[in-house]
C-alpha cells in the first residue's frame, strides 16, 4: 500500500483522484466541535 494503490489517501493524491478515502472537502462540523457545557461530566 503505497503511491501505486489507488484505494489509499497517498495514492489518490498521486493519480489526482477523489473518493471515499480522499473525499473533495473534509467532514463537516465534526472536527472542532466543543462539548457543550454543563451536560456531560461537570460535578
Amino acid at each position: 500500500m503505497g503511491k501505486g494503490d489507488i484505494r489509499t489517501k497517498k495514492g489518490k493524491i498521486v493519480k489526482g483522484s477523489f473518493g471515499k478515502s480522499r473525499p473533495h472537502k473534509p467532514a463537516k462540523g465534526k472536527k472542532n466541535t466543543p462539548a457543550p457545557k454543563g451536560e456531560k461530566g461537570e460535578g
